[in-house]
């Protein structure tokens, strides 16, 4: 019996087993449509159902998570690779946070990391440290806040590198218009409605000087409303007069003359003074006039030199643009005029620009996030001669737009301390992927006219110079992080041997596009400059030289670069004086900086110039006096070690020039007093702006392998990590 039973249940369970294919195969998932019914669906593609009533196109079937069998062992692996991580993550926090912790220490704690996880990223950005850098400038005083994006602050890290001391002192901004000069300057008689004919003059002036480089005004209806100003006398009108004083300001500084016996340096304060004393700082309605003088008065005071006031006043002007929904688009219904309509999207799109590309001069942080923005590009609006009189030309602003948004990323990914998943090269990466698709993809109106500059309209010139400082900014760090390397593996071992093991491609191929971009601004300036045609008040000419002269000094002692640069940068230093002598106050306060730079040259020149022993031969004078004068030798031996393609080739330069040795064999170089006159602005390579273009950075095939590579390639390079332990130990040595 029990025999028998036994037999009938396995024959049970057999029939269960013969069964069970037939039965799975009648648990079909019904598709979308015949779910939706509730009705019985054969599972086919299409179904018979959907087939019937001439949907089979229709017939689809939801996926569903599939269940698959692992092994124990491998989800033990995944768990254990979690752990892993996470006390990794615990670990970096825990590193980050003590400061006090010996610098070797925490650079090896880096690299051991790494090492053991070669696939994770870094959050922590490799050229700022932890701690904000400020400045003591007064003991009566706050202390400043520096940004490390700032020019002034990066020529401070040079002269830093220069000397071998983190303790050099940053040097204070002096040279602006002082508040008392400002309230002084408003109450002088001379600040008053000017005859209609002088208005007349100084209106055009400020138009064709500055109202094609940004859209501050409609012109035409700025000059139809100054001439009914003056015929209807409504010289009281405020809105009006703050607008208009603002536009004297600019036509006094575009065809006067500094006059020292009114107490300021710049031609045109005066209106200024009194335009900033009438403009309405908070009212609780704005007006696109309101916008418009803000916009005036913060270009201005770049001209002064008051960047943080330029700064603050744009940020009024966004405030107040979101107020009135200035990023948003207004219906027809409410505004039907298309000129109108145009006029106040291009007025929203200056503010925006002007917020990014202040910021980046400072490396303050942007004002609004691009996701909040949803108010449409600039259009061409019919017909096309309505357009040209009032509006700016749309090609030409939305390239602006582009690259100040580039610009406000690179303050964001680069020099912010914001912690980002990718590694510091691959934020490198995405930015210069964005200005070479900007380069590559600009209207043909918009390139420079390379055997002409002076044929090219001034708003395209100032865009590629701006273009080649968003460049310079992205590309820098890397320039100087190639200068520690060099400086590091100098005092330890002839570089020559094993340069690849010390510094990457990448490394050399972003510090090569930073040169290129350089000279080429450099090139540009002092063209407009022999020419006639460079502005003697604005502040970006003399920026844009400053930045490009403090590229070329570190230009001239590396592999990469040339030593001829060096007469690139004395001959910027020459023209920053002849600026700051006839009054511009930027150029006074970056004519400073440099003197500061080229006295540590000197130092570095006179440390290292070969003399010659009593038996005859040139020797090195060895400096053994100090750790920092020791490190301060000069790299030899690393010329014949580069590879062709790491040296960019130059029009009109040999490939043995490219690749020179850190100083010439008898020393002139540094030890040569700055040359003058007319052969002093002729750039080493070519005496015309010709020899450099905008996209060169970007032709360079190591160039375009860098931007090939993929985000893992990227991540896994070894110079990142070197590039943390170093740029931690230049940037955050502040005198707190």
């Amino acid at each position: 019996m029990a025999r028998g039973t036994g037999l009938k249940r396995r024959s049970l369970f057999a029939d269960e087993a013969e069964d069970s294919p037939r039965q799975q195969r009648r648990k079909f998932v019904a598709c979308q449509r015949c779910h939706a019914h509730k009705i019985k669906c054969s599972g086919d593609q299409p179904c018979s159902k959907c087939r019937a009533v001439g949907c089979a196109d229709e017939c689809a079937y939801s996926s569903r998570d599939r269940q698959v069998k692992v092994s124990e062992n491998y989800l033990d692996q995944l768990l254990a690779e979690n752990r892993r991580l996470k006390e990794q993550s615990v670990t970096s926090a825990d590193a980050t946070e003590a400061s006090g912790r010996p610098h070797t220490e925490r650079a090896l704690s880096r690299h051991a990391d790494a090492t053991d996880a070669p696939d994770t990223t870094s959050i922590q950005n490799p050229i700022i440290g932890e701690r904000a850098w400020f400045h003591r400038y007064d003991s009566s005083s706050p202390p400043i806040y520096i940004g490390e994006a700032a020019c002034s602050a990066f020529a401070t890290r040079f002269r830093r590198f220069l000397t071998g001391n983190n303790a050099t002192a940053h040097i204070t901004r002096t040279q602006w218009e002082r508040e008392e000069v400002i309230a002084a300057a408003a109450n002088e008689a001379n600040a008053q409605w000017p005859s209609l004919h002088h208005a007349r003059l100084l209106v055009r002036i400020a138009i064709n000087q500055i109202g094609h480089l940004y859209h501050l005004m409609m012109r035409k209806t700025t000059l139809d409303k100054l001439e009914e100003v003056y015929q209807t006398g409504s010289f009281d009108c405020v809105s009006n007069k703050c607008k208009f004083f603002a536009l004297f300001a600019f036509g006094q500084a575009y065809s006067v003359r500094s006059d020292p016996t009114t107490g300021s340096r710049v031609p045109g304060t005066a209106y200024f003074a009194r335009a900033m004393s009438l403009v309405q700082v908070l009212p609780e309605r704005t007006s696109i006039t309101h916008l418009e003088t803000l916009l005036l008065l913060s270009l201005f005071s770049y001209y002064l030199n008051r960047r943080h006031s330029a700064y603050v006043l744009i940020g009024n002007a966004m405030r107040m643009g979101l107020t009135i929904g200035l990023n948003h688009n207004i219906p027809e219904s409410q505004l039907i005029d298309p000129v109108e309509r145009q006029h106040r999207i291009e007025i929203w799109w200056t503010i925006y620009i002007f917020d990014r590309m202040w910021g980046s001069k400072m490396g303050l942080p942007m004002q609004i996030l691009d996701e909040d923005i949803h108010v449409d590009m600039p259009t061409t609006i019919s017909p096309n001669w309505r357009h040209e009189e009032e509006l700016s030309d749309t090609d030409y602003m939305t390239a602006n737009i582009k690259l100040a948004r580039i610009a406000g990323e690179t303050i964001a990914r680069l020099y912010s301390r914001r912690k980002y998943q990718e590694t510091f090269l691959q934020r490198v990466q995405k930015l210069l992927k964005a200005l070479k698709n900007w380069v590559d993809t600009l209207p043909e109106g918009l390139r420079l006219n390379m055997e002409d500059l002076e044929s090219s309209k001034k708003p395209v010139v100032s865009l590629h110079m701006a273009f080649n400082q968003c460049v310079i900014l992205t590309t820098r760090p890397t320039l100087l992080h190639l200068l520690i390397t060099l400086r590091k593996n100098n005092g330890s071992r002839p570089l020559g041997e094993n340069i690849r093991d010390s510094v990457s491609q990448p490394v050399l191929t972003l510090s090569e596009a930073c040169i290129h971009a350089a000279r080429h601004s450099h090139s540009m300036i002092l063209t407009r400059w022999i020419n006639g045609t460079c502005p003697s008040f604005g502040y970006f000419h003399a920026h844009y030289l400053f930045s490009s002269a403090l590229i070329l000094a570190m230009s001239s002692f590396v592999p990469i670069g040339n030593p001829s640069d060096m007469s690139g940068f004395d001959s910027a230093l020459d023209v920053l004086r002849s600026m700051s002598e006839n009054g511009n106050l930027a150029a006074a306060e970056f004519y400073h900086n440099l003197e500061q730079v080229k006295v540590c040259l000197d130092a570095y020149r006179g440390a290292s110039r070969p003399q010659k022993s009593e038996s005859g031969p040139e020797v090195n004078v060895e400096m053994t006096d100090s750790p920092a004068a020791a490190a301060l030798r000069p790299i030899s031996g690393l010329a014949s070690t580069l590879a062709p393609s790491s040296t960019a080739h130059m029009p009109g330069i040999s490939s043995e020039a490219s690749v020179a040795p850190l100083l010439p064999a008898d020393g002139d170089l540094l030890a040569g007093q700055p040359s003058h006159g007319p052969d002093a602005y002729v750039l080493p390579a070519r005496d015309a702006v010709n020899g450099y273009t905008t996209e060169m950075a970007f032709l360079e095939p190591t160039m375009q392998d860098f931007l090939a590579q993929s985000d893992i390639d990227l991540g896994l390079l070894h110079p990142v990590d070197t590039f943390l332990s170093e740029a931690e130990n230049l940037y955050t040595c502040h005198e707190l």
